[in-house]
């Protein structure tokens, strides 16, 4: 897998967990997510993961 691709991956995955992680606190209205606890478990654990794809990605890029 390309370094960039990772990078991109990765911080995706910190996007996507963050609003994963503030809809379930309930602090976005409007959502089928507010206010319900998996989001609250599943946005962070997806934030690590992304957080290990741009460490990964970091890594493949200083390689080069």
């Amino acid at each position: 897998m390309s370094g960039w691709f990772r990078l991109t991956l990765g911080l995706a995955a910190v996007v996507l967990g963050a609003l994963w992680t503030v809809q379930g606190l309930g602090h976005v209205e409007d959502s089928v997510m507010t206010d319900q606890q998996a989001w609250v478990i599943l946005g962070p654990v997806l934030m690590v993961g992304g957080l290990v794809s741009l460490w990964l990605g970091m890594r493949a890029r200083s390689r080069r």
